[in-house]
């Protein structure tokens, strides 16, 4: 059998577009955006007094917060990417929870911290099957994971922590006993030599001797974990040929069948790593954060970890920089909440006013005015008030979460097959 040559030159590869080229995330203008964040936020702790805003307790509180919303979302990024819209975070984070707290008090923690992975993984797999096989609507599969995770660790929690030797040690039906801690770094020198020089509340440099010191003191093994989780993701995802392949899934399945790729295995790996990485969130609730396995303890943080791997456009970088702000606006409530709110107040007035100018320069004069019209209203509440109610400070983090979607919402691009039913054969 001998091969025929063709005069037909191969195909082009299409042009880039030039106007979508000066709005590339280059890592100069990355470190230039974290600057002036830098710098507005020092300004905002001098002007108000808010000492706490940069502190290094702030910033410890806020990295621990961050990082179960930020495997929540790394979780939901796994498997969109594969085209499988996983609403099920909060179920499957609800798991991890149950299964680190039920293995973590009867032996050890790290066996408590592989068993919530699992009870994750299971999760998701039962997700892949409903959704992949069967071709149910991703959402209802999710909110039918949400609910019976619920309703199945309640049932749980009753069967294996109210009497007996669990009860003896403090379980009850909604708690398990405690487990020991996992552990934690702090850099030694570094840690002291940093709060010297964030004592002194120098400008700039003593908000970023806070930030450097709550990143180096009492750092969780499990924090490290997550961080080395994101850097991973992102290389197997855009650096190698299974990433591809599993990307490609999520953006045109059926071009993917037609040039080999098992669709179906593909989908189904992506949704049990996205389970195994809500239930190590799960489990960083229950054996970092708290010790124990509580009812309720994931308090929705599985849907703020979609928010922010939408605001982060379904990509790692934007993802942590999503949990990092939520899990700040959530740390706010724990270190003098209503005074350091209070001070942020100023700090979004300063950025509406400059959204506001934005939308002018792009001749967007509605969005300019409602932009500007909410920065006065917010001003006149800073300039009559001297904090902000405890009700209001609890919200904190969800009203992060709605203004922050809804600032983002312009410039966001889900895999083209995002929860689209998907049946083998389809490429032939």
């Amino acid at each position: 059998m001998t091969a025929t040559m063709t005069d037909t030159p191969p195909p082009t590869a299409p042009k880039a577009d030039k106007s979508a080229k000066g709005s590339r995330w280059t890592l100069s203008r990355i470190l230039l955006i974290v600057a002036g964040a830098l710098v507005l936020v020092s300004v905002v702790r001098v002007v108000t007094g808010a000492d706490q805003l940069t502190s290094a307790g702030q910033i410890s509180a806020a990295l621990g917060l961050a990082v179960p919303i930020g495997l929540a979302g790394l979780a939901g990024l796994w498997s969109e990417r594969a085209g499988v819209v996983n609403i099920g975070l909060e179920g499957m984070m609800i798991l991890g929870t149950f299964g680190a707290g039920w293995i973590g008090w009867q032996s050890s923690p790290w066996l408590g911290l592989l068993c919530g992975i699992a009870f994750g993984v299971i999760g998701g797999l039962v997700h892949a099957v409903v959704t992949v096989t069967f071709g149910v609507d991703h959402i209802v599969s999710g909110v039918a994971i949400n609910l019976l995770a619920l309703g199945a660790t309640q049932y749980l929690a009753k069967l294996f922590f109210a009497d007996g030797n669990a009860a003896t040690k403090g379980g009850n039906p909604k708690q398990s006993p405690p487990a020991e801690s996992l552990g934690d770094i702090t850099v030694p020198g570094l840690s002291d030599a940093l709060r010297s020089v964030e004592q002194h509340h120098w400008f700039l440099v003593s908000d970023l001797a806070g930030i450097l010191g709550g990143l180096v003191t009492n750092v969780s093994l499990v924090t490290i974990l997550a961080v080395l989780l994101f850097v991973a993701s992102g290389w197997i995802l855009w650096r190698t040929p299974f990433g591809l392949r599993l990307r490609s899934c999520g953006e045109n399945p059926i071009a993917a069948e037609s040039l080999g790729v098992n669709v179906y295995s593909h989908k189904y790996a992506a949704v049990a790593i996205s389970g195994g990485l809500a239930g190590l969130g799960g489990a960083f609730l229950a054996l970092v954060t708290s010790h124990i396995y509580l009812e309720g303890q994931t308090g929705g943080r599985g849907y703020i970890g979609l928010a922010a791997m939408i605001f982060g456009n379904w990509r790692p970088g934007g993802l942590a920089m999503g949990a990092g702000l939520f899990g700040f606006s959530d740390a706010l409530q724990l270190r003098n909440g209503g005074e350091t709110v209070h001070a942020l107040l100023l700090l979004l007035v300063v950025l509406l006013a400059v959204l506001a100018a934005w939308k002018l320069y792009r001749k967007a004069k509605w969005q300019a005015a409602i932009s500007a019209v909410v920065a006065a209203v917010v001003l006149v509440w800073y300039l009559l008030t001297d904090t902000v109610p405890g009700d209001f400070v609890g919200a904190t983090p969800y009203v992060v979460t709605l203004l922050v979607l809804s600032l983002s919402a312009q410039r966001l691009r889900m895999p083209k097959a995002d929860g689209m039913r998907y049946r083998k054969g389809q490429g032939k």
